[in-house]
């Protein structure tokens, strides 16, 4: 039986009433989460200034979190399997929200550093439970509207985050400088974990599982092994082992597939469910996460440094500036999972990356064009495009790839699913050393900079662009028609038929 027909199979989730008290919720850590990924980007020139770090301790505040993130992600998802899934958003938004009240707090660039590794390491706890609660709460045939909402939380929280920077860092409350973008987390944070205990129903997987540790182990060192060479290449000028650990890691990946098949067949609890890369959809769509991610990885931070080291603007003016990228993509969103893929399938994700291709090209040739006198009103129009499809991809995506994942193992689906975007996020930032940094010089005087970062800006661009095209052809791999719609239809039927044929009861 294929996996398909195990989740058609599968019996139907009772309604929960507090469903969406517990959407709610979750959409919010989700939101909090991502907003905390964005917000330090446009906070960068101040953390700068103020804690006096470094370029090389820059680039670990950013990348250093999206490391955590990966390297934890598929044992968060597991564990909350194993242990529940709401008991796992409650350590991780509590522990999300220390590491949060530490960073703000913290006395050196250093101790942000590890304070940001912390806060990344949290969310990895927490993030993957966000989707596994969703779908093991919701019922398929409301599942599309769940995800269209979740998509536009996405698109939200992108450029929510640069804004929030931006006002919080130019508000300089109580002469804090830079320490609210932080500090934010911490009201919302102890919000979530009080309401998440009344509102979220407990689920974890059907049969009784054992965490992995040998799993575990492979997959941090073999994520470490490959992101850690890219992170710090640049700095340390791309050293001979940097190469030598990125080929290990590959050996390490091979020897975790070769060690969770000995393990599924011994006792049927692996970290990584391997039967799911037998489901096509899942497979394909891990593939077009994950390159996606790399193109998002490169265009925020670029852009962010584009605007403000390269126009000169102000943190303020480069947040607002955002604002149309944000509401395009969370109008995009809603539209594309409620009315364009149940009827056009997977021409809506291919139009979406067409789309954001075709706006990146389009700020391509402004940029040139108007270079350094360029105005936010003339950025408007490439944002919108891009953000329109942007829209158009992530929403349908998740629903794409979680459409035939059996119910017990959307935990570790989840996690998969968030590691590879973080993965691929973390090879964007890595790779901005090279596409971005990699084509100007480390000692440019005042007057070249600003053209400096502007051609940067465009040849990074380039690469975007390319990467979308890829994206493009990828999802040729994806269903024509997500298996959800399917199984939506189905649960419809079943609720009619239900209806004929049992007694309703009037309050």
């Amino acid at each position: 039986m294929t996996s398909s027909s195990s989740t058609l199979a599968s019996p139907r989730p009772e309604a929960d009433r507090r469903r969406w008290f517990a959407l709610a919720i979750v959409m919010t850590a989700a939101f909090m989460d991502l907003v905390d990924v964005t917000i330090v980007n446009i906070a960068i020139p101040s953390i700068q200034r103020e804690a006096g770090a470094s370029f090389g301790q820059i680039q670990w505040i950013t990348a250093g979190y999206a490391l955590a993130f990966a390297a934890g992600l598929i044992t968060g998802g597991r564990l909350g399997d194993i242990h529940g899934r709401k008991r796992l958003f409650l350590i991780g938004i509590g522990g999300f929200t220390i590491a949060s009240a530490l960073c703000g707090f913290a006395a050196n660039p250093d101790m942000l550093v590890a304070a940001r590794i912390l806060q990344g390491g949290m969310a990895a706890l927490m993030v993957p439970q966000v989707l596994s609660i969703v779908h093991a709460t919701f019922p398929a045939h409301e599942r599309g509207k769940v995800f269209g909402l979740f998509g536009a939380v996405v698109g939200l929280g992108a450029v929510m985050g640069p804004l929030l920077g931006a006002l919080l860092t130019e508000w300089n409350l109580f002469g804090l400088e830079w320490r609210p973008i932080f500090l934010i987390n911490l009201p919302v944070g102890i919000a979530g974990l009080v309401l998440g205990r009344k509102f979220i129903t407990e689920s974890k997987a059907p049969h009784a599982l054992k965490l992995d540790l040998v799993g575990v182990a492979l997959v941090t060192l073999g994520l470490l092994m490959l992101l850690y060479p890219l992170i710090r290449g640049r700095e340390l000028d791309w050293p001979t082992w940097g190469y030598v650990s990125m080929a290990g890691a590959l050996v390490v990946f091979a020897a975790l597939v070769a060690y969770e098949k000995r393990k599924t067949a011994r006792d049927g609890s692996p970290l990584v469910e391997l039967s799911l890369f037998k489901v096509k959809s899942f497979a394909a769509g891990i593939a077009v996460q994950t390159v996606f991610g790399v193109s998002l990885g490169i265009f925020f931070l670029v852009w962010t440094l584009y605007m403000q080291f390269g126009l000169g603007w102000r943190p303020l003016r480069a947040g607002l500036t955002g604002v149309p990228f944000s509401i395009a993509v969370s109008v995009a969103a809603g539209i594309s999972v409620q009315k364009l893929v149940p009827r056009f399938g997977r021409k809506v994700l291919q139009a979406g990356a067409l789309t954001m291709a075709a706006g990146v090209l389009l700020y391509i040739w402004e940029s040139e064009r108007y270079g350094l006198s360029i105005a936010s009103w003339q950025m408007a129009l490439p944002l919108v495009v891009m953000g329109v499809g942007m829209g158009l991809i992530v929403a349908p995506l998740t629903d794409a790839i979680l459409s035939e994942v059996p119910r017990e193992h959307s935990g570790s689906a989840s996690g998969l699913i968030n590691t590879v975007q973080q993965m691929g996020n973390a090879l964007g930032l890595a790779l901005v050393s090279v596409v971005f940094f990699g084509t100007m010089s480390d000692h440019l005087p005042a007057p070249e900079i600003g053209p400096a970062y502007v051609d940067a800006f465009q040849h990074a661009l380039v690469w975007v662009a390319v990467v979308m095209t890829a994206i493009f052809l990828l999802m040729f791999a994806l269903p024509k028609r997500p298996a959800q719609q399917v199984e939506g239809a189905e649960a419809t039927e079943e609720l009619v038929a239900d209806f004929d044929h049992e007694p309703v009861a009037v309050v």
